[in-house]
Parts: structure tokens; sequence; C-alpha cells
């Protein structure tokens, strides 16, 4: 009785929402006029049901469970699974170029979606021991390392959308302790690659289309614009991370001028030697760097050394994009080019794209109705029962439908972090943060890359995208959290 009193029903509700929404939406997505059955097992939806009575076997599994159990194994488990992991580089099944699968029968199940929880339940594990302090350079690097095998065993199968999901648990680190030095250099590390990438070639004249195998010439305007911003990026580490605003003032003051004094004086003097912009950029990131250190040697603050520090790996890593970018494989590499409007390529990487933003916007404000969509029908957007399946959304349901089923998850996310603030132990805060922040990168990339705001990178939307790994492992992540939650109460 104290369970069910205790057992939050609303996140239940909203669950059970989002799967028979799910499911009568593949069901659209893969209705080809002909009259079938939802339940028929031979199709998509009729098979969802299947995934889904097994899903429900899991979460009576999962609330029998004493919530100790999950304290107490969580390193086995976590173990376990990359184990099997790592298994599955050698004997995966290649699908979609990607050998991340293992066939039992006639299924296949995808062991990386099984990473998550376990990988979640070994940082609460890790940060519930006694003693422990995050901010600890050594505690630091555990957490580090406890997310990055998982990371390192996926990309060696092929699967790098699934890889990029744990990344989404620094916002854990964050609100354990981590200083936000880390997410704005993330930000500015993310910024560098874009820049450094999409000015990395000349601009095509107007109206002038490369074929697919075909590139534009090379540029330096990316490395030469990287290296104007770079100083600036560091002032706002020195004002924010350091409190220096006066050091800051002083990198952005000499970051302007000299550029600007330098560069007039680059287009209307002609030097002696060949002065070319770049240099210009190195001679005043080299400046940033050496003032970070004097103010060091001067102040003896650790601050101003870790911001020397991510200078000089801003200003490394731009040097190193064009090789990193290179060993992407090249469906990666068109669908980035194509997001960064570096080619355009509607008949390949840009297809699954362009087609899912005109189902959506073919769906207007209210939709074509239920079954009614020719878009997805006629199978004009590929993948569209898996990762694609929000632009059914957009066609049928229109712009109301979508605000509909993205408010659901709005209020899934935000429930789930009222619930984590609410835990009486670590172990079960740490794993709610890491729930919350797996749905949310799932969320939004998803729905990001379908209408075309962010790389397409294949990783599900919860609950909605067909698939039997996908829908356990959501589960399995969901309601060990509402297990923890509902036992709350408990002493340990």
């Amino acid at each position: 009785m104290n369970f069910l009193r205790s057992f939050d029903w609303l996140t239940l509700i909203v669950y059970v929402i989002l799967v028979l929404t799910g499911w009568v939406t593949i069901n659209a997505a893969s209705y080809n006029f002909d009259g079938a059955s939802i339940f028929d097992f031979g199709r998509p939806s009729g098979k969802q049901i299947v995934w889904f009575g097994l899903a429900l076997f899991l979460i009576i599994v999962i609330l029998c469970l004493d919530s100790r159990f999950y304290m107490t194994y969580a390193p086995l488990i976590y173990v376990g699974v990359m184990i099997l992991l790592f298994v599955t580089i050698f004997i995966g099944t290649n699908i979609n170029g990607s050998h991340s699968w293992i066939k039992i029968g006639t299924f296949s199940i995808q062991p990386a979606e099984f990473g998550k929880f376990s990988t979640a339940l070994m940082l609460a594990y890790l940060f519930n021991g006694y003693n422990f302090k995050f901010t600890e350079p050594v505690n630091f690097v555990k957490a580090c390392v406890i997310v990055l095998i998982p990371v390192m065993l996926i990309i060696l199968q092929n699967e790098t959308g699934s890889a990029l999901v744990y990344f989404s648990l620094v916002l854990l680190f964050y609100r354990q302790g981590m200083s936000g030095i880390v997410l704005w250099a993330g930000f500015c590390f993310i910024l560098i690659f874009v820049l450094g990438i999409k000015y990395s070639v000349e601009p095509l004249p107007e109206g002038v289309v490369l074929d697919p195998d075909e590139s534009a010439p090379p540029s330096l305007k990316g490395q030469n614009l990287v290296l104007t911003i770079i100083p600036f990026l560091v002032a706002g580490m020195l004002a924010f991370f350091a409190n220096n605003y006066g050091a800051a003032g002083l990198v952005a003051l000499v970051a302007f001028f000299g550029f600007c004094i330098f560069g007039l004086l680059d287009h209307f003097v002609a030097w002696p030697f060949p002065f070319q912009y770049r240099w210009i950029g190195w001679i005043i990131n080299f400046f940033t760097i050496g003032y970070c250190a004097f103010l060091y040697l001067l102040h003896k603050v650790r601050s101003y050394i870790i911001v020397g520090v991510f200078a000089v790996l801003f200003v490394g890593f731009l040097y190193t994009c064009d090789f990193a970018f290179s060993k992407l494989q090249p469906h990666q590499r068109g669908r980035i080019e194509v997001l960064l409007g570096m080619k355009e390529d509607l008949k390949g990487a840009g297809y699954n794209v362009n087609q899912a933003k005109i189902a959506i916007g073919s769906g207007g404000l209210l939709g074509k109705g239920y079954l009614e969509g020719t878009q997805t029908k006629l199978a004009y957007v590929p993948e569209q029962e898996t990762d694609f399946i929000f632009c059914t959304v957009g066609e049928e349901q229109g712009f109301v439908g979508c605000v509909a089923v993205l408010l659901l998850y709005f209020i899934l996310i935000a429930r789930l972090i009222s619930l984590a603030e609410r835990q009486r132990t670590l172990f079960a805060q740490v794993y709610g943060y890491c729930v919350a922040s797996i749905f949310a990168f799932h969320v939004i990339i998803n729905v990001g890359m379908v209408i075309g705001l962010v790389p397409v990178i294949g990783i599900p939307l919860p609950f909605f995208s067909y698939g039997g790994s996908g829908l356990w492992s959501f589960t399995i992540l969901l309601f060990i959290f509402l297990k923890l939650d509902a036992t709350r109460i408990q002493k340990y």
C-alpha cells in the first residue's frame, strides 16, 4: 500500500500516453492504404505490440525487485553490458552500415541501447560512494572513464549516433558541481568546429551545384575567422571563470585593435614578405596565451593557467578539425556539409531531411488527418517508422499535433527533474538526472534532425520510434528510477 501511494502515477500516465500514441503513429507511418489491421503481426505496428507486451513484463520485474538490488549490483550490471558491447563488435550484424545488432532468430537487438541504463546505474553507484567528492580531479576522471568506455565500444560498432547520447550526461556532471568552464569550453569547441569546417572551402557561385563526389576548392577563411574569435572566447573565460574583468577587457581590446590595424596594413601595404592574415591571428593568440601565463606567475591563481590551457587547446583543435572531419564516414560528412550549407544534395545526404520538411510543412496547422498523409504513405520519407517518425506526426496532425507531442515530452522531462530533486539518496538523485538528460538529448536531437537543425545521426524518438531495443531500453531506464523514487522514504 505504501508503495502504491508513493508511486508517481503522473509519470506512468505520460509513459502510457506516449507509448500508445507512438504505436498508432507507427501504424500511420507504415500504412499503405491496403486496409491492414493495426494488430497485424506482419506489420511494424503489430510487432510493436509484442515489444510493448514484453516491456510490460520488464516493468513488473523492475518494480518487484528491491530497490537496493540496483544499488548493490550496479557494477555487475555495468560490466555485463560492457562485455556484451565488446562482443557485439565481432559478432554484430551489419544493418545500414552499423554492425551494432545481434540477430536472435528472426529478431534483432541492439545492445548499445542497454548501455544507457547500465552507465547511469554505474555513475549513481560511483557518486554514492563513501566520502565521494566529484570536484576532486581523480573522481572526475573516474566518472569520465565510466562514460567513455561505452562510447568507445559503440563507436567501434560504427554507431556514432548512439555514442553521442552519452555526452548528454555532462548535464549531470554540471549539477553535481562540475565547473561551468567545461560547458563553456564545450560550446567553444563546437563553435570552432562548425566555423572551421563551414568556411574551409570556397563558396560556390550562384547556380553552381557540385556532384555528390565533388568537393569545393579549399579555403583558409575558416582558420582565419576562428583565429580571430578565439581571443574573445578566452576573454570571456577570464571574465566569468577567473573573475578578472580588467584582464578580459585588455585581451579583447588588444585582439580588436590588433586585427583592425594589422588587417588594414595587410590590405593596403605591400610588405617585403607575404604577411598573410593568419599570421596576425597567430601573433594575437600567442599574446593571449602568454598573457594568461603571465597572470598565473603574477597571482599564482590556478584559474589563469586553466584558461591558458584551454586557449592552447582551442588553437590546437582548430588545426585538427579538418583531420577529424576527414575521418568521418562519407555519409556523415555529407550530412554535416548539407546542414552547414556547404553543398546541396537533395538526392543524397540531404534527401531525408528535405522530404521530412516537405512532409511536416504539408501538414499545416491541423494536419491532413490520421492515415491521410501522402508523403509518408508513399514512402517519400526514408526511415519514417524509426528515426523520422516525427514527420508523420507533423503531416497528419499538423502543428497542433507536434506541439502536443513536444508538450508531453516536456512534462515527462520536467517531472523527472522534479523527482530527482526530491530524492533522499545521492544514488537515486544521480540516476534520476541521468534519465532526464538522456531523454532530453534524444527528444531535442531527434526532432532537431527531422526539421534540419542538427545533422542526421540516427537516434530514435523515445517511445515513438519503432523497435524493441529502444522501447525496452527507455522503459528500463525510466522504471528503475520510478522504483527508486517510490521507495525513497526507506532508510538504507
